[in-house]
């Protein structure tokens, strides 16, 4: 193969196929489409450097591997993914539980010092356990699950700010905060329809 083009082309095609994807796997994984991953492994366009990285990335391989001529070398991946992806894995749950685990231990503190049962805590992690989740898949995994995650969101916090002024006595109709959640739920399902190019 004479230029990088060709080469970059030729081992995307080569990845893919050896990591048993498909073109949209991989579009979904990068945010792109397919017909952009289909045109960088026929060597018709080249991705930008960034979706580059993420390729090596997706792949575990170096960004030199991806322009060099590879027909006949061998290659070690960096780290296999099965373990990588268990590493985010369990990275991601560590995250989630250090929010339960302060929301625990603030709970403690109000029943034994405060004297006081601060258990509305318990709902307002639920909304910062979507954000975590959020933040983690927005890095690591799939565009569709961001947008059932902000849904979630939405509606746990619109519920725990609900819950927790039911409990104070107001003569406020809390029922209409729900409301603010439709067109919120909307914006949120009309933008997950968006395609990057």
């Amino acid at each position: 193969m004479n230029n990088a083009k060709e080469m970059l082309a030729a081992n995307l095609v080569k990845l893919r196929s050896e990591s048993k994807m498909t073109q949209s796997e991989v579009a979904e994984k990068l945010n792109y489409t397919d017909k952009s991953v289909s045109k960088w492994e026929r060597g018709e366009a080249i991705p930008p450097i960034d979706v580059i990285k993420d390729l090596a990335d997706l792949y575990g391989v170096s960004l030199d591997y991806l322009v060099s001529d590879t027909e006949n070398a061998s290659y070690d991946k960096r780290y296999t993914s099965k373990s990588n992806n268990t590493n985010k894995i369990i990275i991601m749950f560590l995250a989630v539980s250090l929010v339960w685990i302060i929301a625990s231990v603030l709970f403690a503190y109000g029943i034994i010092f405060a004297e006081q049962s601060f258990w509305t805590l318990f709902i307002g992690a639920v909304p910062l356990t979507c954000i975590v989740l959020i933040v983690f898949n927005s890095i690591w995994g799939k565009r569709k699950y961001t947008f059932i995650l902000i849904s979630i969101l939405i509606w746990s916090l619109i519920t725990t700010i609900f819950l927790v002024f039911i409990i104070s006595p107001s003569h406020y109709n809390l029922w209409a905060i729900y409301v603010i959640g439709v067109p919120l739920q909307i914006a949120t399902i009309l933008w997950s329809q968006l395609k990057k190019s």
